[in-house]
């Protein structure tokens, strides 16, 4: 047995365990910012959002309201300042202040952002200010579980008695983008509250849907310098953390928690920003030094080469008046040695993941998909509890393929992999995160027939084949964080990713994410049907046919074969007259319209009636869509909503964007896009069937290329 329980990294928090309803991740609300705006210009009013309203509610319930100040208000910034600004262009004053928020992860973050003018007009769009088309509304994006989501605030910020703003606040009083991105970022995450405390990694992916890559400067790679000025020179953002350390003395400033302030002057257990490097040239020799920013803007390192040190005296003249600044803003500089020595990681973030594969420039692809771990079904939990339930874990195959123009050898590719957690409540930090992490098998035997014959091979590794394979990542580590990223130097195979909780029967919906240079992945289901239909199929698949197909023999049935076959209305009197075991809290009814939709789609030999084979065909897909259902309907009305039918086909394993899933819900659902699950199964199929047939038509995972001789029907399901 692999000691995985070893490889714990944080206190373990407790994790709620038998609920008898999968807690869906909740979707931030969505709110029309043009529409919005343009309603309060046309009624000459100020925006007020009922969604995050100017009261202690949108503040949180906890600590931190111990630390506001009496008399707390809410104001425009036009009531604080007589010419506010929304943004500037001046680098150095969009500078920030920590306030009362112990959010210096996320201000970490947003310093790093505001050295990419183009990263950060993506997510505070410039097109905003307190004069032009003003009306007190403001819209940020955020990169939330996979997709861009726009986030609409008014502008009434928490100030105290004299008017100083308690939360973010700007160097220059008088912008003020950075405290509505607070709080657009509060919102998002549930309250003001929901921001202390957390990860720099965490920030830098909500703005930019980069892929992390963390390095414990402990174990530096000896190549820190080369990466440190790859990233310095391409669209990377940067972060790193001081060691929890000994205190040396406590300090209050205005706005900020009293700080615990070592005797080098870094402040313990604090995230700061890694604002740039610089390679001088001293008496004795070349030294890398690079430079940081507290957030709190103050606050500095008092050691070598710090604004009052005296390694300045070695370098030319011109350097110093260059790189020397004697100014209390938080910024400073050291030597690399001395950032290894008293930083615990240094986070770099990245838009592609080639940062530490030295192929800038090349195109990488990426993959991303949606899952779960369901208790019962797919939360099998880690190996190291031993019991046998690891293969029942979510399986993503994935073709590492060869690139021909890679500078390194075609033996070995580049393969960058992330493991995302979504929190199940609305509120950030009230569901703690599980312990999770993913491991890596390779998968030899099978390289002879994939991805050409994969459709008759897409099922789950079965349990035989954990116990007698090593992971290629055998030590990996499962950490209590939203994300776990992993870069792997692969050779071109077929790989399975097995991602998993700790402990078993923990539920979450998670997103797995894939980046290099070529690759396949698929997430593999068939088992899972399997299981659902060995489930039920024994005593129920011999009764049913006792009790119902076999009857039908006696009935009038299609003579093109000896065989017993059924049309459309025996098929609706045969579904319609079924015990649906285990479901019994479902009334389901199939129309004559839905059974010969149904029958069209299943009917291989276009005789217009199923064969037994066809039927049972049918049967498996019947229940595990049953299934699948009465998970989604969460509210056990017998129907879907939109957001409940998007949950159901992830849960299927099939992928599908918001605008085909919608029109499905209008070609499949009643007036109010409520889909019942007679709908359901007809949606499915249709779905299934546009799935298979794009599988047996491409020739490159990409599209569907045909000649005008070509173009005909789909072919049926099979």
């Amino acid at each position: 047995t692999m000691p995985f329980l070893m490889h714990l990294k944080k206190k373990k928090s407790p994790v709620p365990l038998g609920r008898s309803i999968f807690q869906k991740h909740t979707l931030p609300i969505q709110q029309n910012y043009q529409a919005l705006l343009e309603s309060c210009l046309k009624n000459k009013c100020l925006f007020t959002d009922d969604n995050f309203p100017a009261h202690i509610s949108s503040i949180g319930t906890g600590p931190l309201l111990k630390k506001l100040p009496q008399n707390l208000q809410w104001k425009r910034p036009h009531a604080l300042h007589k010419s506010p600004i929304f943004y500037t262009a001046n680098r150095k004053q969009l500078d920030l202040c920590q306030g009362l928020v112990e959010n210096c992860w996320f201000l970490a973050a947003l310093e790093a952002l505001t050295f990419h003018q183009d990263i950060l007009a993506a997510v505070v769009p410039q097109n905003q200010s307190f004069e032009r088309k003003y009306a007190g509304i403001f819209h940020f994006r955020f990169w939330h579980f996979g997709e861009w989501v726009d986030v609409v605030v008014d502008d009434r910020l928490p100030v105290n008695e004299a008017g100083e703003l308690v939360f973010v606040s700007s160097v220059y009083k008088n912008v003020f983008w950075g405290a509505l991105l607070e709080k657009a970022y509060a919102k998002l995450y549930g309250s003001y509250e929901d921001l202390q405390i957390g990860q720099v990694s965490e920030a830098f992916v909500d703005f930019t849907g980069g892929v992390n890559t963390r390095i414990k400067l402990a174990e530096a790679p000896p190549d820190l310098w080369n990466i440190l000025t790859r990233a310095t020179y391409s669209r990377s953002l940067m972060g790193c953390q001081t060691h929890l350390g000994v205190y040396f003395s406590s300090v209050s400033l205005p706005c900020i928690q009293t700080t615990k302030v070592l005797k080098n002057g870094l402040v313990a257990g604090h995230a700061y920003t890694v604002t740039g490097i610089r390679k001088v040239t001293c008496q004795y020799g070349p030294e890398n030094l690079v430079r940081l920013r507290n957030p709190w803007g103050k606050i500095e390192w008092k050691g070598d080469w710090s604004d009052s040190s005296y390694k300045w005296e070695l370098l030319s003249p011109k350097e110093k008046i260059l790189l020397r600044k004697k100014k209390e803003d938080g910024e400073f500089w050291m030597s690399l040695r001395d950032f290894k020595i008293h930083f615990v990681d240094l986070m770099i973030c990245k838009l592609t993941p080639d940062l530490m594969s030295q192929e800038d420039g090349k195109k990488w692809m990426y993959s991303l998909k949606s899952g779960r771990w369901v208790k019962g079904s797919t939360a099998g939990g880690s190996q190291g509890f031993c019991n046998g339930n690891f293969w029942m874990n979510p399986q993503y195959w994935l073709n590492v393929l060869p690139v021909e123009d890679s500078k390194k050898s075609p033996s070995s590719c580049n393969v960058v992999i992330s493991l995302m957690q979504k929190h199940s409540s609305k509120h950030r930090n009230r569901a703690p995160h599980l312990f999770i992490g993913f491991s890596l098998y390779k998968n030899t035997f099978l390289l002879s027939f994939f991805p050409k014959q994969y459709q008759e091979s897409n099922r789950k590794l079965p349990p035989a084949f954990f116990t007698c394979h090593q992971p290629v990542n055998k030590h990996h580590v499962f950490l209590n964080e939203r994300e776990v990223t992993h870069d792997f130097h692969l050779e071109p195979c077929v790989y399975v990713i097995v991602p998993s909780t700790l402990e078993p029967q923990q539920e979450s919906e998670f997103i797995l994410r894939v980046f290099s240079r070529k690759h396949l992945m698929i997430y593999i289901i068939f088992n899972t049907l399997k299981e659902i239909v060995d489930r039920y199929e024994g005593k129920i698949w011999e009764e049913f046919f006792t009790k119902h197909f076999e009857r039908k023999k006696k009935l009038k049935f299609s003579s093109i074969s000896q065989n017993p076959e059924i049309n459309a209305v025996q098929l609706q009197r045969i579904l319609n007259n079924i015990s649906w075991r285990n479901f019994q809290s479902f009334h389901l009814s199939f129309s004559l319209d839905s059974c010969q939709g149904i029958l069209a789609l299943l009917d291989l030999n276009a005789t217009g009636t199923l064969s037994i084979q066809e039927f049972r065909v049918l049967w498996k897909r019947l229940l595990f869509y049953l299934e699948v259902f009465q998970k989604g309907d969460a509210s056990r009305t017998g129907k879907l909503d939109l957001v409940e039918l998007h949950a159901a086909v992830q849960e299927t394993g099939i992928s599908l964007s918001n605008e085909v899933c919608n029109l499905m819900a209008i070609r499949y659902g009643d007036p109010d896009l409520q889909i019942s699950f007679e709908s359901f199964v007809c949606f499915m199929l249709r779905v299934e069937i546009m799935g298979e047939a794009f599988r047996n038509l491409t020739q490159d995972g990409q599209g569907i290329y045909l000649r005008e001789s070509e173009v005909k029907p789909l072919p049926p399901l099979s």
